[in-house]
C-alpha cells in the first residue's frame, strides 16, 4: 500500500539488515528503522514498533535470520527462539513463525543456514501478502452484497488496526475495504480510536487517508449508538489468535463491539490468515492475555503546537490502572470468518470445511 504516494511493505531485508516502518512514530513521523540484531527484533516486537499478529510473526522470522548472522551456534539460536516467542504471548503468529523457522533449519548445513533462513523468512512474508489479498477478495463479496441492496455508501466499523500496517501488505480487516474502494464501491469506515495506544486513530485512519478512503475516528464507546442509529452496515475486525472452535482473541474492546452488533442485528466478521489459527488450544480461558505497562493508560502522546511529539500524564498521580491488551469474543457472536480460502462460520465445522 502507499505512504505519501509511494508503495511500501511493512518489513524487508536488505544488506543483512531488517528494515521496518517504526509504527510508534506514526502518524506524525514517517521513520524507517534498521534492526541489526535479534535483540533489536525482540525489542521492536515488545515496544510495538511492529505490531499486528502477521507482522510480528514476520519480524520474528527475520529475527532468526539476524540471530544466525550474529552467532549460529546451537545454544545462541535456541535462546533466540525462546526469547522471540516470549516477546508477546497472545498472538499465535509469533510462535507459529518461530517454530516454522526452527523446523526448516533442522539438519541444514551450517554454511547454508543464513541463506536458507533468509529464503524462508521472505517466503513467510510473501505468503502473508497472498493470504491478505485473498482475504480481501473473499470479503469483497460481503461488501458487494451490502452495496447491491443499499445502493449507497457502505459503512464499516473496525476496531484497533488490522490494516496493512499490521501485516506485510493489504491487511486483514482492511483488505476487503481496499478491494471495494478499488472497485469503485463508495465506502466509509468508522475507526475506533482504540485506547490506550490509539492504533485506530494513529494507524488505521492514517493508512485509509493515504488511500483516499473516507473515514471518521470515533471514541471506543461510540460504536453502540451508531449501530442503534443504523449507521453501521457491518463490523470487520482482525484477530491475534483464533481457536479451532471459532472463538476469537483480539484487541481489548472487540468483545463489546460484537455484543452491540448482535443486539442490533449487524453482521460481525473477523478477518484472518490461516497462520492466526491456533489448532491446538481448545479453551479460550487458556489463551495467555498480555498485560502491558499501566503507563500506556496513564500517559498519552501527541503533537504539540510547535510540531514536537510529547508525552503527558492524564491520570491522577496516585491512581492505579490495569492494562489488559486483549479480550475474547465467543464464536456465537461472530457472523463469519473471512480467510484466504473463503468465508466460513466461526466453528470447528466451518474451519474444517476450508482447512482440511
Amino acid at each position: 500500500m502507499k505512504i505519501n504516494g509511494k508503495k511500501y511493505k511493512t518489513i524487508w531485508f536488505e544488506n543483512n539488515v531488517v528494515k521496518i516502518i517504526n509504527q510508534t512514530k506514526l502518524p506524525h513521523r514517517f521513520s524507517i528503522k534498521e534492526l541489526k540484531t535479534v535483540k533489536d527484533a525482540i525489542n521492536a516486537i515488545k515496544e510495538m514498533e511492529v505490531r499486528g499478529a502477521p507482522l510480528i510473526g514476520a519480524t520474528a522470522a527475520y529475527g532468526i535470520v539476524l540471530a544466525l548472522i550474529e552467532n549460529n551456534c546451537k545454544s545462541f539460536l535456541n535462546n533466540a527462539y525462546d526469547n522471540l516467542i516470549n516477546a508477546r504471548p497472545t498472538a499465535i503468529n509469533l510462535k507459529w513463525s518461530v517454530n516454522r523457522m526452527r523446523k526448516r533449519l533442522e539438519g541444514v548445513n551450517s554454511d547454508d543456514l543464513i541463506n536458507i533462513s533468509v529464503i524462508e523468512a521472505k517466503q513467510i512474508c510473501e505468503e502473508d501478502i497472498g493470504f491478505c489479498k485473498n482475504i480481501g477478495l473473499n470479503g469483497l463479496k460481503i461488501i458487494e452484497d451490502i452495496y447491491n441492496k443499499k445502493k449507497d455508501t457502505v459503512n464499516i466499523l473496525t476496531h484497533c488496526n488490522a490494516g496493512w500496517l499490521a501485516t506485510i501488505d493489504w491487511g486483514t480487516a482492511t483488505s476487503p475495504i481496499y478491494h471495494a474502494h478499488q472497485k469503485g464501491i463508495p465506502i466509509h469506515v468508522w475507526v475506533d480510536e482504540t485506547r490506550p495506544r490509539n492504533q485506530g486513530a494513529n494507524l488505521t485512519s492514517f493508512e485509509l487517508n493515504e488511500e483516499n478512503i473516507k473515514n471518521t475516528i470515533i471514541a471506543d464507546n461510540t460504536g453502540g449508538i451508531l449501530m442503534q442509529r443504523g449507521e453501521v452496515d457491518a463490523c470487520i475486525v482482525g484477530t491475534d489468535r483464533t481457536l479451532s472452535n471459532g472463538d476469537v482473541c483480539n484487541k481489548v474492546g472487540t468483545y463489546l463491539k460484537a455484543l452491540a452488533a448482535k443486539d442490533n442485528n449487524i453482521p460481525f466478521y473477523v478477518a484472518l490468515p490461516s497462520s492466526t489459527i491456533d489448532w491446538e488450544l481448545k479453551n479460550s480461558n487458556d489463551i495467555p492475555i498480555e498485560e502491558r505497562n499501566p503507563d500506556e493508560l496513564s500517559s498519552i502522546e501527541g503533537l504539540d503546537n510547535d510540531g514536537n511529539i510529547r508525552k503527558i500524564k492524564v491520570y491522577p498521580k496516585n491512581s492505579r490502572s490495569l492494562n489488559l491488551a486483549f479480550d475474547v469474543t465467543p464464536s456465537k457472536f461472530i457472523t463469519g470468518l473471512i480467510t484466504e480460502k473463503g468465508v466460513c462460520s466461526a466453528s470447528e465445522e466451518g474451519l474444517n470445511s476450508l482447512f482440511k
